[in-house]
């Protein structure tokens, strides 16, 4: 007849290898994990705490379940203000073949782009001063076209000019979560991207891509439309 130790230790290995029970995983996770699979395009926590229990921290759920998938073949991602699931950084190579096209942008665009990125909101006057040269027309339309920036309003300065920021599609592209994380100055020097002997006082800007228009700007006019620059009012056609 087995002695009790023995029984206690048969009892602990019946129970260790039960299998675990599916229920005790929070609900709030099982949701959060439906919606944002079952989703085009990333979504904000405004939105999915709609969704969720009353009383449910969405910001800690969120990490919970990016925790989760942390080691998985799909992590969760923060895109701007919006989360989604996204293939492992180590495991995009499985889908390197599946790219649809490869956009190569002339030295002018990306310098325009980086200026618009660290500026933002900026003009393309104030571009041209940046850069030191006049903007061709077609530089910023083929940005524009590549979803990387946006109008954001017009400056309350003489003839209103347009202001230009980037994009969730910017984000997305580079791999950030927010504006705030492109590389400052000593990490641009250590990329080798920016010279030794830098004039005295230079430095690189914060950027901030915060959608509220500034106190020197005006929102974009209904007349915008016919231009193609103004996002169109909400279940209006495309």
């Amino acid at each position: 007849m087995p002695s009790a130790a023995k029984k206690l230790r048969v009892v602990q290995n019946n129970e260790a290898a039960s299998p675990p029970d599916p229920a005790a995983r929070a609900e709030e996770l099982r949701l959060l994990e439906a919606l944002l699979f079952a989703s085009r395009s990333p979504i904000d926590e405004a939105t999915l705490g709609r969704h969720l229990p009353n009383g449910v921290n969405v910001k800690d759920a969120l990490a919970r379940l990016k925790a989760e998938y942390a080691t998985r073949g799909v992590t969760l991602v923060k895109i701007g203000k919006k989360w989604t699931f996204r293939t492992a950084d180590d495991l995009s190579w499985l889908l390197t073949k599946q790219t649809v096209e490869t956009r190569k942008l002339s030295r002018a665009a990306i310098e325009t782009l980086a200026i618009i990125a660290y500026h933002q909101p900026v003009t393309r006057a104030e571009i041209e001063e940046i850069r030191g040269v006049a903007t061709a027309a077609g530089t910023v339309d083929v940005l524009l076209r590549t979803g990387w920036i946006r109008p954001r309003g017009r400056r309350k300065a003489p003839g209103r000019p347009i202001t230009y920021g980037t994009t969730e599609e910017f984000l997305s592209h580079f791999g950030l979560e927010e504006v705030a994380d492109l590389p400052g100055l000593d990490e641009l020097k250590g990329a080798g991207m920016l010279e030794g002997n830098l004039p005295t006082g230079f430095a690189v800007p914060v950027p901030s891509d915060e959608s509220t228009l500034r106190e020197d700007e005006d929102p974009l006019e209904p007349g915008d439309l016919d231009l193609g620059l103004a996002p169109r009012p909400e279940g209006g056609e495309t």
